[in-house]
C-alpha cells in the first residue's frame, strides 16, 4: 500500500501528484515552462495540504528524470533527491519517453483500438526538426531505444512500413508536418493523461524497487549539450 509522491518537470506541462497503490489523491499541475522551479515547492506544500497528509508518510517519491528540458529536469531531480535525503526515502526515476508511452497506450485503450496492432512512439521537442524519441510495443518493450533523431519524410520508414505507429508528445507535430504514411496516428498532448500514467508506473517501480543511490542518481538528457540554456546575462 505505497503512498507516493510523483513529480514531473520535464517538459512543457509540470505535474506533481500523490497517490496510494496507483490511484490518485490528488495533483498540482503548471503549464509555464519557466516556471517550474518557482512552482514545484509550493505545489508540493499545497498538494500535502489539501489531502491531509504528513510528508513522513509518504513511501517514496518518484520523478521523470528525463529526457525533457535541461532546466526542468534538474529542478524535478533535485527537489525529489533532497525530500528523499530528509525522510530517508527510496528515489524512483522514470524515464519520460516511457511515461509519455504509457499515457498513449492508455488513452488508445481508452478509446477502444487494439493497442497490439500498434507501435508507439513518443517525441520530446529539442528545437528545430530533431527530438528525443524511442520506440515501444504496446508492453512497453523497447523496439528502438531513446535518442536524438533529426525528423524528416523517410524517418522511421521501417517501423512505419510494417504496422501502425502512435505518435505523441510534444515534439511530434513536427513529424506530422513531414510524413506522408498512412501508418501514421497522432494524439495530442492534451490528449493524454499523463499523471494518471506517472502514478501508475511510479507504483510498479515501487514494487520492483531497486534502491537507487541518491548521490549519482542524474537526469537522463540524451545529449546534455543540447538542453544548455544560453545565459542571458
Amino acid at each position: 500500500m505505497a503512498l507516493i509522491l510523483s513529480i514531473d518537470t520535464s517538459i512543457d506541462t509540470a505535474t506533481i501528484c500523490l497517490a496510494k497503490e496507483g490511484v490518485i489523491l490528488g495533483s498540482e499541475t503548471n503549464t509555464e515552462p519557466k516556471q517550474h522551479g518557482s512552482f514545484i515547492q509550493k505545489a508540493i506544500a499545497s498538494l500535502l495540504s489539501k489531502t491531509k497528509t504528513e510528508i513522513s508518510e509518504l513511501d517514496a517519491i518518484s520523478v521523470a528524470n528525463g529526457p525533457g528540458s535541461y532546466t526542468g529536469l534538474r529542478v524535478g531531480l533535485s527537489s525529489a533527491k533532497g525530500l528523499c535525503f530528509v525522510l530517508n526515502k527510496p528515489l524512483l526515476l522514470i524515464n519520460t519517453l516511457e511515461l509519455l508511452a504509457q499515457a498513449t497506450i492508455r488513452r488508445a485503450a481508452f478509446n477502444n483500438i487494439e493497442v497490439s496492432d500498434y507501435l508507439f512512439c513518443p517525441m520530446i521537442d529539442a528545437r528545430r526538426l530533431e527530438v528525443f524519441t524511442a520506440v515501444y510495443n504496446h508492453t512497453l518493450e523497447n523496439i528502438i531505444k531513446p535518442n536524438a533523431l533529426v525528423l524528416d519524410s523517410n524517418s522511421l520508414f521501417e517501423q512505419l512500413n510494417e504496422r501502425k505507429v502512435f505518435f505523441s508528445g510534444n515534439g511530434s507535430p513536427k513529424f506530422r508536418l513531414l510524413t506522408k504514411s498512412q501508418n501514421a496516428d497522432f494524439i495530442t498532448i492534451e490528449e493524454l493523461d499523463k499523471t494518471k500514467a506517472l502514478a501508475s508506473m511510479s507504483e510498479i517501480t515501487f514494487t520492483n524497487i531497486k534502491n537507487n543511490n541518491l548521490a549519482y542518481s542524474e537526469p537522463f538528457y540524451i545529449k546534455e549539450v543540447f538542453f544548455a540554456e544560453k545565459s542571458k546575462l
